[in-house]
């Protein structure tokens, strides 16, 4: 008997930033940035963060919850800097069932707007999804937000 599979859905949230596309689009490859905000919080950066931003290069976040380490992980599909990042998604190491994620970012008048679409997703697990994203990219935000003190001597 075959198995019926649940249609999946997508999931789009949007950001405005007061940042240039660029500053933004670094924040998703620089692992000393996207380590404070890129399934982390501002209580809980990620544990570890592996970076090889190229299309055919990969990614390893490894955070800490609930006292057990969770990996998310993927692939680089295309990038565009500044305007476009696209990636696989998974929990696993084996991101054959994971979905696929596009970054795009918009320039604006007084900085940019990032739209963020992740294919693929169980119907029953959107919601939680689009709030993590949306979690996630606020506290990209935050961090975009942080002017470096300059010293003066």
């Amino acid at each position: 008997m075959k198995r019926s599979v649940a249609p999946r859905v997508e999931v789009r949230v949007s950001q405005r930033y007061d940042a240039p596309p660029e500053r933004v689009f670094d924040a998703w490859i620089d692992p000393g940035v996207a380590g404070q905000w890129l399934f982390a919080t501002a209580s809980r950066p990620a544990e570890r963060v592996k970076i090889d931003a190229r299309a055919g290069g990969g990614f390893h976040v490894v955070e800490r919850r609930r006292g057990a380490d969770v990996v998310h992980a993927g692939a680089y599909v295309e990038i565009a800097r500044p305007r476009r990042l696209v990636f696989t998604l998974s929990e696993r190491r084996d991101a054959r069932d994971g979905s696929r994620v596009r970054v795009e970012i918009a320039r604006l008048d007084k900085g940019c707007e990032l739209t963020l679409v992740q294919e693929n997703v169980p119907p029953d697990q959107a919601g939680r999804i689009e709030g993590r994203w949306s979690g996630m990219l606020y506290g990209l935000e935050t961090k975009l937000a942080v002017v470096p003190r300059t010293v003066h001597r």
